[in-house]
């Protein structure tokens, strides 16, 4: 029974954080359409056979399909004229097409969907940061690992850190900073103790950093946070602050794997989405919030790769119009949105091929059917 409640969980948290996200993304797009005065004739979110649709008073059909794996807005006249037959052509509204809009509308209507996603983000931080607070990551130790470092200098749960070998202190990202590059080494500690300051030498722990070496460990666990509700003003900046710190990560995320310093196993697609799409929602609403400010931002980055099919890729042969003075030709953009769709697929299906692998999905299905 808990398999099945869980199941169910993950299916529904699944379906409203892709739902939110394509909702948001292709939002961007219609709405930059509508100011740009292109005539949109499809919002749909899902792809295939409709669940539901209806048509609007200036003539968009909008729909919700039954495969929830993304969505997409149809731009009347998106096509070029010299694609399209003549008895189609004739059908086209004067003035609302999107090919005849100049080339920078159309990079503000492409670019509509990736930025409303960072706006989406930016919102989601600002509520949150309102309503339940800003987390703030003081170095209070929460556990000690048994046989570690901190344990041997007898440092105890609920101590403050500091100072780490000098270096003054204010979250465990600053004291990992200091301790990873320093293995076997003795260092001093500053540490509060029951409004006491408490000095500690000890001599770091060391494991194996993946690439041949090693790097420093006290053997601590971070604290739980706490957290400080921000007024409108301050939730706006450290909301546009957060998202700008999620996006640096997740590009540095992808440059450790580019460079391979992290292996390609840390690529998740669909399945992984939604298992912690699960996991997260049964944390409580705030989670499930922060979840999907996260995608949002990630979805925002996907799509501004310069990669054919994605919105960056249309970009990219806009750019490439106004620098040639003329469009790419018909035969190199369909070549280019080839190799751009391949590229995607393999991804997709290496993606899946790790969730499968990694969150055990065969022997939960097996498990579950037992």
């Amino acid at each position: 029974m808990h398999d099945l409640v869980s199941l169910l969980r993950t299916i529904v948290s699944f379906a409203v954080v892709l739902g939110v996200l394509v909702f948001v993304h292709e939002m961007g797009h219609y709405l930059a359409a509508r100011w740009r005065g292109v005539h949109v004739e499809t919002f749909s979110i899902g792809f295939g056979q409709a669940i539901a649709r209806w048509t609007d008073k200036r003539g968009t059909v909008w729909k919700l399909a039954w495969i929830p794996l993304g969505g997409y807005v149809k731009l009347h006249g998106q096509e070029r004229p010299d694609l399209v037959p003549e008895e189609e052509r004739a059908a086209w509204q004067p003035g609302r097409t999107f090919h005849e809009k100049s080339v920078w509308s159309r990079m503000i209507v492409i670019a509509a969907g990736p930025i409303a996603n960072f706006i989406l983000a930016a919102v989601l931080f600002i509520g949150l940061f309102m309503v339940v607070g800003k987390p703030i990551a003081e170095p209070v130790i929460g556990q000690i690992v048994p046989g570690s470092a901190a344990s041997q200098v007898k440092l105890q749960p609920g101590d403050v850190i500091t100072n780490v070998g000098g270096v003054a202190v204010k979250n465990f990202t600053q004291i990992q900073r200091q301790v990873a590059p320093n293995p076997g080494k003795d260092i001093g500690l500053s540490v509060e103790r029951g409004g006491n300051l408490v000095i500690f030498r000890v001599k770091i722990g060391s494991t194996p950093d993946g690439h041949g070496g090693a790097r420093g460990v006290l053997g601590i666990v971070e604290g739980p946070p706490h957290f400080k509700r921000l007024s409108p003003q301050e939730a706006v900046v450290q909301g546009a602050v957060e998202t700008w710190t999620v996006t640096r990560q997740t590009l540095d995320g992808l440059w450790q794997i580019a460079a391979h310093r992290t292996g390609l196993n840390e690529l998740g697609g669909p399945l992984r989405i939604a298992s912690l799409s699960g996991q997260v929602a049964a944390m409580g609403i705030a989670s499930l919030v922060s979840f999907i400010a996260v995608l949002s931002v990630n979805l925002g980055l996907i799509n501004l790769f310069p990669i054919p099919v994605l919105d960056g890729g249309h970009l990219l042969f806009y750019i490439a119009e106004i620098i040639r003075g003329r469009p790419i030709s018909p035969k190199a953009q369909e070549y280019g949105f080839r190799a751009g769709f391949a590229l995607l697929l393999c991804l997709f299906v290496f993606a899946t091929w790790n969730d499968v692998n990694q969150l055990g999905f065969v022997r939960w299905v097996t498990h579950l059917a037992g």
